[in-house]
């Protein structure tokens, strides 16, 4: 089974190129490339659930969006040059995968036309791109 996630970066600074990580390791791409202007930027991605209810406490979570390991996986936005642009910006943010349960992948196999969405802030305080993992993180609700 597969979830639909939507993933909205607010304000990221202007002129900074963004997109979802692809694989993992050296052997990744970035896609859904795009560049920072004045508003929000959206991507779209979907996850396997794996695991077993018995065993497992959460669900686990495969497929070329999905990093890291059980139970800490995330997703990754590239920024800069881990996106293949020149840029003085050489960095990744970690959106967790957490608060997504067993009861939330119930939903989705009820009525597979729901989305799973969550907002992260796109610029840190200083003014630059928001990096590493997203803190404090609202998690993801069903659209």
């Amino acid at each position: 089974m597969e979830l639909l996630l939507h993933i909205v970066l607010q304000s990221p600074p202007p002129g900074v190129y963004f997109g979802l990580q692809k694989g993992s390791g050296s052997k990744y791409e970035t896609v859904q490339l795009q560049k920072s202007g004045s508003g929000d930027l959206h991507f779209e991605l979907s996850i396997t659930i794996r695991g077993d209810r018995i065993k497992d406490q959460t669900p686990r979570f495969g497929g070329p969006f999905a990093q890291g390991a059980y139970p800490d996986n995330f997703i990754y936005i590239d920024i800069g040059t881990y996106a293949g642009k020149e840029d003085i910006w050489s960095r990744r943010l970690k959106i967790p995968l957490v608060g997504i349960t067993w009861d939330v992948v119930d939903q989705f196999t009820a009525n597979p036309k729901l989305v799973l969405q969550t907002h992260v802030p796109g610029t840190a305080k200083d003014g630059s791109p928001t990096c590493a993992t997203v803190k404090p993180f609202a998690g993801w609700s069903a659209l």
